[in-house]
């Protein structure tokens, strides 16, 4: 793979007076709310650190505009990409083809770079960003001296199938572009890129934060939650719920077949979720007593913070807030179409963090998920104990780490600090 550019007129940096740093925060944002959301904490602790910086985030996502960001944060959303089911990628709205597509988000991008001109840049998760449209952009940065980050999960998927996705798609050549590797997680939860070849070359690059620890935000304006969020209940939620049909069904059977559940639990759809089957949901949930529903709040840390106890499928995202407001969690992990949050579920339960358990349709073990499983699960989960009991050290040092790890990129204006160098050196 080769990374050379053909067009890049104005790709040198013009000369400039004193700035604040600027950070760009690029997401692609192919499939639920993950992504975005990690962005997002990152930006808004960037400047909470370094309140003088900008950050713009480069995303794809359909809602970003739902979300609170800091002073000092915007964003520059380019046309969505939505991944299906089968794993193939389509245009989210735009009527034009896959690739006209993806060269019109690689001009956007490239031209974001060259007129915002960052000193910090961090790319989630795609090192060469989807189908390659950061390659050029990429290119740029390292002309220009731009300091240049890849942040990761803590999983990204099984060793086998990330080492074949990468090395088709040219990601592990792209690693020696990189001048850090942030991986937000710990080292002794799991090693995301411990099944790459060629280590050597990057691993001593890699820095591992810790998690990404979540702040109740402000209410505003007031929210209206149903009545039940009054006294203690259950918190369920399948993240963007694109895929967390299946979850959410076997929650409503557990209520139907079993009143004698003792908490009520409130679903929370979230806004990918198809209008049929949320309809069809709102229809049983009505005639059960003790269930109520929302279809999306972009502000769920608040509902996470308020809940007792939370039932989820286990996203990087929804991981993070649970032990960040410390909540007894019952995990239900999706299998497809990579294994990340089964691997990440596994190595929580593991750590006795969360409770985990298997969708047996999804598992290929059985045709029907059985009612009292659930029921018996919900039963337990008040009674188990909250995640911070179990004494993972550093487990919520990620946002923090990363303000440290940039501190010598972020904390003086660019000219200042390379005359500190220079002057540095000289003595």
């Amino acid at each position: 793979m080769s990374f050379n550019v053909v067009d890049l007129s104005g790709a040198e940096r013009a000369p400039r007076g004193p700035h604040a740093p600027r950070v760009l925060i690029y997401s692609h944002d192919t499939f639920g709310l993950g992504h975005i959301r990690r962005c997002r904490a990152i930006a808004n602790s960037l400047v909470a650190n370094y309140p003088h910086i900008s950050v713009i985030i480069v995303s794809g996502s359909s809602v970003i505009s739902s979300f609170q960001f800091g002073d000092g944060v915007d964003y520059v959303r380019i046309p969505g990409i939505e991944k299906q089911s089968d794993g193939r990628y389509l245009p989210h709205h735009l009527n034009i083809d896959l690739n006209d597509t993806i060269r019109l988000r690689t001009d956007l991008i490239k031209q974001v770079v060259l007129s915002f001109d960052p000193d910090v840049v961090i790319v989630d998760k795609e090192p060469i960003g989807l189908r390659g449209e950061l390659e050029p952009s990429l290119e740029i940065l390292r002309r220009r001296g731009a300091r240049i980050v890849l942040g990761l999960r803590d999983v990204l998927d099984e060793p086998v199938k990330l080492h074949e996705e990468w090395r088709q798609s040219g990601a592990i050549d792209a690693l020696a572009l990189y001048d850090d590797i942030f991986v937000y997680g710990l080292e002794s939860v799991y090693q995301p890129l411990a099944g790459l070849p060629n280590q050597h070359l990057f691993a001593n690059k890699v820095q591992y934060t810790g998690y990404l620890k979540r702040a109740v935000p402000s209410p505003m304006p007031p929210n209206r939650y149903p009545r039940l969020t009054k006294g203690p209940f259950i918190l369920v939620t399948p993240g963007g719920g694109g895929d967390g049909i299946g979850l959410i069904d076997w929650v409503i059977s557990a209520y139907e077949s079993d009143p004698s559940i003792e908490l009520p639990a409130l679903i929370v759809f979230g806004p990918f979720m198809s209008r049929e089957k949320r309809r069809e949901f709102v229809e049983r949930i009505a005639r059960v007593p003790k269930l109520e529903s929302l279809g999306f709040d972009p502000r769920l840390e608040l509902l996470m913070n308020r809940a007792h106890c939370v039932v989820a499928m286990g996203g990087y995202n929804t991981f993070c807030e649970v032990l960040s407001f410390d909540k007894p969690a019952l995990i239900v992990p999706r299998v497809r179409p990579r294994l990340e949050q089964t691997i990440r579920a596994e190595r929580a339960d593991h750590l006795k963090l969360v409770d985990m358990l298997h969708d047996p349709v999804e598992t290929g073990c059985s045709t029907v998920r059985d009612p009292a499983l659930m029921a018996a699960a919900l039963h337990a989960l008040p009674k188990r104990l909250p995640p911070s009991q179990a004494f993972v050290q550093g487990l919520l040092d990620g946002l923090p780490a990363i303000s440290r790890a940039l501190a010598s990129d972020l904390s003086m204006p660019v000219r200042g600090r390379a005359l500190a160098q220079n002057a540095t050196a000289v003595s």
